[in-house]
């Protein structure tokens, strides 16, 4: 599969989804939602599984020695984390999207007295930065920029489908228009994974690919309703795992 096609799903299934909710209505029973929920969240754990898995990859082992991998990865997880907690990535990313959103509301609030036109900006809005910011965003465009594929992503695709669909149920079109938005955001990243896959070598990859695996399984409990990880936190932890590689590689 080609580079962009995990996107190309995701903007498909918010399209289906945004489609679904405006003519049939939010009619999904609550015990439903949340089995669905449910099941994304053990294929998450799944999906989490086989990236993480990669810490065993013979090429990572060749860089920095058979018994560096998994120290890599805690070090990756803990100074990434503890960075992304101090700098409140998860605070700021939350903030972020209600600063944004407010803006909106007062720019359309004094040029429009439309009701119509302030739901589509409200679901646009909305449906962005649900579908945009995120730690499946993240991961799931760089992996498949590198070319490992783009499981997260289509994970990520039905979980925004079935989103869509209650939000258009409520707020109308505007949240198919957060398609533009969708493919702007996770087109530059998987841009920005393709281009990594060229510099970066091999062993830094796949320490990159086991830190994001177990990133993901916060998304995974998360989704199970089992503890709720700041995973926007740990997100630093993907810069930080192929510099630590590349430095314990460098006193091999």
């Amino acid at each position: 599969m080609f580079p962009g096609v995990g996107t190309v799903v995701n903007i498909a299934t918010v399209l289906l989804g945004s489609t679904i909710g405006v003519l049939a209505g939010h009619r999904l029973p609550q015990r439903t939602r949340d089995l669905v929920t449910d099941a994304l969240g053990l294929v998450t754990l799944l999906i989490a599984a086989f990236a993480a898995a990669a810490v065993d990859d013979a090429a990572l082992a060749r860089a920095v020695g058979s018994h560096a991998p998994m120290l890599i990865v805690l070090g990756s997880l803990l100074v990434g984390g503890i960075t992304g907690s101090l700098l409140r990535v998860e605070d700021r990313l939350e903030g972020f999207g209600g600063v944004l959103q407010a803006r909106l509301r007062r720019t359309t609030a004094g040029r429009s007295g439309s009701a119509d036109r302030d739901r589509f900006v409200e679901g646009f809005v909305t449906a962005s930065l649900v579908f945009c910011v995120g730690p499946l965003t993240v991961l799931g465009s760089i992996s498949d920029g590198l070319g490992r594929g783009a499981d997260q992503l289509f994970l990520k695709a039905v979980l925004d489908g079935f989103a869509a669909i209650a939000f258009a149920a409520s707020l109308g079109w505007g949240v198919a228009a957060s398609v533009v938005a969708l493919a702007v955001v996770q087109g530059s990243l998987t841009l920005l994974g393709a281009v990594l896959g060229e510099v970066l070598p091999e062993a830094e990859i796949t320490a990159l690919t086991a830190t994001g695996g177990l990133v993901l399984l916060g998304v995974g409990l998360r989704l199970l309703r089992i503890r709720q990880i700041p995973v926007g936190d740990l997100l630093p932890a993907l810069v930080v795992a192929p510099l630590l590689t590349a430095a314990v590689a460098a006193l091999s």
